[in-house]
């Protein structure tokens, strides 16, 4: 006997099958490359992991935490992919920083020693930093120099796909004007994933969708007016940036 209609696969003919394919809901098919994408979250919240690789505490001469350092971004600071990093006229230095981001997936809250924290992780994305590093180190504390606007790159996806929990290496490449700056694993986290959930967790809910940057590795520089920065993590694609000043 032959499939029932609904289960007969569709022939695809050319484009038909392809880009120009209109899908149930009126959407339709095109390449990345065509399409402007908005920052694949919606946080209430970005809570973000300072100090969190020896080296880069060490290069910008501070001490290993001996707990997880946090501060937040506003989300004022969320930035697309293709979006253009604005750099503050009252900042002299505006550095990059790659770093792999957890996404919340259920809200949670007191996350026990032993409970496993992989239920409450939506999947992961790719997050650049951006530091106004000379007001970061005057004005004694983070929100300054690290909420302006434009300062939370984030995207281009959010995947499930990858597994820093289960030791899989996961490597952040950013490269500036397509020159590597930063090349660091999870693996070398000062405080891994589960800890970081725990911790925040102890003393915070967080809700669907919220952002967690795990910190930065060493080589962290600079950005000027013009130049191009791209954080690149395997299976999470690349997120580019152009820069221009205020």
């Amino acid at each position: 006997m032959g499939r029932p209609p609904h289960d007969r696969p569709r022939r695809r003919h050319g484009r038909a099958a392809g880009f120009d394919r209109v899908l149930r809901g009126g959407f339709r098919i095109a390449p990345l490359a065509s399409l402007h994408l908005l920052p694949p979250v919606t946080p209430s919240k970005i809570v973000c992991v300072g100090r969190n690789y020896r080296e880069h505490a060490a290069e910008l001469g501070n001490e290993v935490p001996k707990e997880p350092l946090l501060f937040l971004k506003p989300t004022s600071a969320l930035l697309a992919p293709g979006g253009e990093i604005v750099l503050p006229a009252l900042s002299q230095r505006v550095d990059y920083e790659g770093e792999l981001a957890i996404v919340i997936g259920r809200r949670c809250r007191n996350l026990g020693p032993d409970e496993d924290v992989r239920p409450y992780i939506r999947g992961y994305t790719i997050v650049n930093d951006v530091t106004a590093r000379d007001i970061q180190k005057s004005d004694g504390q983070w929100t300054r120099g690290k909420g302006w606007d434009t300062f939370c790159p984030v995207g281009p996806i959010v995947s499930s796909e990858i597994d820093p929990l289960g030791g899989e290496s996961v490597v952040v490449t950013t490269r500036l004007d397509g020159e590597v700056r930063q090349s660091g694993s999870t693996a070398d986290l000062i405080f891994p994933i589960d800890h970081l959930l725990r911790y925040i967790t102890s003393f915070m809910t967080l809700e669907p969708g919220d952002l967690i940057p795990t910190g930065t590795p060493s080589g962290v520089g600079p950005m000027a007016s013009g130049s191009r920065v791209e954080v690149e993590i395997t299976g999470l694609g690349v997120l580019t940036n152009t820069v221009t000043a205020e």
